[in-house]
């Protein structure tokens, strides 16, 4: 489905827990997440660090959508 969106012109950020899943469904930027039962978060942070690893992670999310891309390109997880 991402391929799918892309195609009508709009950008999509997936992300992912298994990165190589994303690489093989076509995804274009994908951002890796902490894990399948918590994709994006991690409840033995505690409820403030939770909070911030969620932001960070849409924050990366949001510069991964603006970045112009040519391939599939994975952003790390600073």
């Amino acid at each position: 489905m991402v391929k799918e969106i892309e195609r009508k012109g709009l950008p999509v950020v997936h992300l992912c827990t298994v990165v190589p899943i994303s690489l093989t469904v076509g995804a274009n930027r994908i951002v890796p997440t902490v894990a399948i039962p918590y994709p994006l978060g991690d409840p033995a942070l505690g409820p403030e660090k939770e909070k911030e690893l969620r932001l960070k992670l849409v924050k990366q999310a949001l510069q991964a959508l603006e970045t112009p891309v040519q391939e599939q390109t994975v952003f790390s997880r600073d």
